[in-house]
């Protein structure tokens, strides 16, 4: 064609560009619409995911708070356990004061029954101790050491 025309060559080469253009467009453009289609799809999946993400987040903070108060609660139940042990320390000692202060009431009655007897004849010892004292009193060392 090139000997006859060249603009006829031209354009017989451009005609088989064309027809090569079609037929490679045949066979590219389905692929360019599933590409679309899959691009479209994975916008669509990524909304989804920020959307599923989110809710993720929200419970994920929720679990955290909760877990927060489980340590908070726990932590105060182990200061009530701490001090119920204490408080059952404390009572267990007093117990044994009292149990060992027991044996004494028996000995502070039997004090009590003594000093109500002695009350009633303590004037007259006092005043027996008094002449006593009263009478040893003139008397010297040496004579005190003779009458023993």
């Amino acid at each position: 064609m090139k000997k006859k025309s060249s603009a006829a060559a031209n354009l017989c080469t451009w005609v088989i560009a064309i027809v090569e253009y079609n037929s490679i467009y045949k066979k590219v453009k389905p692929l360019m619409d599933s590409s679309e289609a899959a691009e479209k799809l994975a916008n669509e999946k990524l909304a989804e995911l920020a959307i599923v993400l989110e809710k993720v987040r929200v419970i994920v903070d929720k679990v955290n708070e909760l877990k927060k108060k489980l340590d908070e609660a726990v932590a105060e139940k182990q200061a009530v356990v701490d001090n119920a042990n204490a408080l059952a320390s404390q009572l267990n000692l007093a117990n044994r004061l009292v149990n060992g202060l027991a044996d004494e009431r028996v000995r502070w009655m039997s004090n009590v029954e003594t000093y109500k007897l002695e009350r009633l004849t303590m004037i007259g010892n006092a005043i027996l101790a008094a002449a006593f004292v009263s009478y040893i009193g003139p008397f010297n060392s040496q004579f005190r050491a003779n009458l023993w």
